[in-house]
């Protein structure tokens, strides 16, 4: 059975177009999309029109007076310059619910093909809370994934994460003045030691000095140095997986892949 409305409503347009028009109809693509106005709208009298140099909505008009599908169609109107409102019969929509419903894949078949996809999305920053930025790249993201993965596709999630970089240098020199006590600070107060660090950068030379010589030490592997670094790391990844559990998005840590992992390649 035929579930999706606009895959039902076509060949049923196609063959009262080409009725009311003879063969300069046959084979029109019916222009089928979702509508405000009912349950679908099929614009293809635009195309007829240009075509057969006629007004789009006297072809609307003919192709409307042709159709007769009661099974699948309950009402037609033609409204604006041509365009077909079309308003399904409750029984079709039974029908094509009911089946669904007792489908286990709802009806929505495989790809014919299947594709390896990649998804980079959410790359959130240590150190940072993630804002809205990052939310709305994970949503969008996961739905993607959900999407092409429920059509049989092979997902690779990925998620980029800011780990490495000139700031570190001056996060961890921050740290370091601290006495590294707030390395298993939340995200929350990491936010505030971010302002702070950034604060002295900037108003402090001889601080500014020390964090570029930090940053020197974190990419040459200093053992001291990458311990700090990993503090900051794991605080900042045990919000992100607190955050992905509540939206309930597919990302995992091992989805994950930091900047660092460039370091070595530069």
């Amino acid at each position: 059975m035929i579930i999706d409305p606009l895959e039902a409503l076509s060949p049923i347009l196609r063959g009262a177009a080409e009725a009311a028009l003879g063969s300069d109809a046959r084979g029109i693509d019916p222009s089928l999309r979702p509508s405000e106005h009912a349950d679908a709208q099929a614009n293809f009298a635009m195309a007829l029109g240009k075509k057969l140099k006629r007004p789009p909505r006297e072809i609307a008009d003919a192709v409307a007076k042709k159709i007769d599908a009661p099974e699948v169609i309950a009402e037609v109107g033609v409204a604006g310059p041509g365009f077909l409102n079309i308003t399904l019969a409750p029984a079709f929509l039974a029908r094509a619910t009911t089946f669904a419903l007792g489908d286990a894949r709802l009806g929505v078949p495989e790809a014919e093909t299947k594709e390896r996809v990649v998804i980079d999305y959410s790359a959130p920053n240590v150190a940072k809370e993630m804002h809205v930025g990052h939310l709305r790249s994970t949503i969008i993201g996961d739905a993607l994934a959900r999407v092409l993965g429920w059509r049989g596709h092979t997902i690779l999630r990925q998620n980029h994460i800011g780990d490495w970089g000139t700031p570190f240098g001056m996060l961890l020199e921050h740290l370091v003045d601290l006495g590294g006590s707030r390395a298993q600070a939340s995200v929350g107060e990491l936010n505030a030691f971010y302002r702070e660090a950034r604060k002295k950068f900037d108003g402090d030379p001889a601080f500014a000095e020390r964090s570029r010589k930090r940053v020197v030490l974190l990419q040459s592997g200093d053992a001291a140095t990458l311990e700090l670094w990993r503090a900051l790391v794991a605080v900042s990844r045990k919000h992100f997986e607190d955050v992905y559990a509540k939206l309930d998005v597919g990302l995992r840590a091992a989805d994950a892949c930091g900047e660092r992992l460039y370091n070595p390649l530069l």
